[in-house]
């Protein structure tokens, strides 16, 4: 069998050893120390400049200087609630497992593989469907990404149909 870059074996619960997985996660260039770090930096120079500015007489920059300070916590506090969110594709005999994981929610879609059928469109969003339903998946990958691993999950799922997984 064809081994590709990337690939990992791991176990399904319920399930014999993958056959491919593949798991997408968030790129967090920035740690929870490091988040905090810029955060106490940002509003320490934020207010201290606000209030040079409150001494000289303009003390509604005050207001404006907090409200900057929120703004930017409350989007560190979003991006650490999503720092650890990923996205998980496995092939296991005749199953196709996606996962999701976002925000502490995990969903879960076991497909049969012989009925999945793998689409990535003009837009290069890929989408696996079976039975009438549709799930996207790669919202943690780039379009090149995305063509790619379509290419390859139609290799494996086409094994599939061939009786090799």
């Amino acid at each position: 069998m064809k081994t590709y870059p990337g690939e990992q074996r791991m176990a399904i619960s319920g399930a014999p050893t993958a056959t491919y997985s593949l798991i997408a996660k968030r790129n967090c260039s920035l740690s929870t120390s490091g988040r905090h770090f810029v955060l106490a930096l940002v509003s320490s120079v934020t207010f201290g400049i606000a209030l040079v500015f409150a001494t000289l007489g303009a003390w509604l920059i005050l207001p404006f200087a907090g409200l900057e300070v929120l703004v930017l916590y409350l989007a560190f506090r979003y991006i650490e609630r999503h720092a650890c969110d990923y996205e998980r594709i496995s092939i296991a005999e005749d199953k196709l497992l996606l996962e999701f994981h976002e925000a502490g929610d995990i969903r879960r879609v076991e497909l049969n593989c012989f009925w999945a059928c793998i689409q990535c469109d003009a837009r290069q969003r890929l989408t696996v469907r079976s039975h009438g339903r549709e799930i996207e998946f790669g919202r943690h990958l780039t379009g090149r990404q995305r063509v790619a691993l379509a290419r390859r999950l139609k290799k494996y799922l086409g094994t599939a149909y061939s009786g090799g997984v």
